[in-house]
């Protein structure tokens, strides 16, 4: 019989719930271990890295720009929304039994976009416009761009479609 990587049950211990340092409300949806003492948890707001050495981390859901999950070297890599011109931040995790967190990963990311808009600048290239908030509906909208390889930021034209398009999705939001 071949194991079920995707078991419904990893049984977080309570004292890695303990050490996350979780804010008033927030509990733990997922979680799975992860890098021999690490341990991911998943909340409705957050994703949580819990690791033995304390160097813990909390990803807002509307800060992981993607995650991606690759069966073969049972590996979860997540991205942050970066910002440009900066190194995106990029967090790689071996995980055995992933679980329910990555239906949540998925679910909770998804739940943050408000909005994505394509705007074409040259051609087929060009620029996307995405706001964001916490998946709970709370909170300011983050607005981010995502450029096309070869699209220049700093080009005037660039940046005038850019902020007409911003414009636009903002009012298109009421905002």
């Amino acid at each position: 019989m071949i194991p079920n990587p995707f078991k419904r049950g990893v049984k977080v211990p309570d004292s890695v719930v303990r050490a996350a340092g979780l804010r008033p409300g927030e509990r733990v949806l997922a979680g799975t271990q992860a890098d021999g003492d690490a341990w991911l948890l998943g909340t409705h707001e957050a994703l949580h890295v819990v690791r033995g050495s304390g160097e813990d981390l909390r990803i807002p859901w509307e800060r992981v720009e993607r995650a991606d999950w690759d069966r073969d070297e049972e590996r979860l890599v997540v991205s942050e929304v970066g910002e440009f011109g900066r190194v995106r931040p990029q967090h790689s995790f071996a995980v055995e039994e992933p679980g329910l967190l990555l239906e949540l990963v998925r679910e909770r990311v998804t739940a943050s976009v408000v909005l994505q808009r394509r705007v074409a600048v040259r051609g087929k290239r060009g620029l996307t416009v995405i706001g964001r908030r916490p998946p709970g509906g709370d909170g300011e909208v983050a607005w981010a761009y995502e450029f096309d390889p070869g699209v220049d930021p700093e080009d005037p034209a660039v940046m005038a479609a850019a902020e007409a398009a911003l414009r636009t999705a903002q009012g298109d939001l009421g905002l």
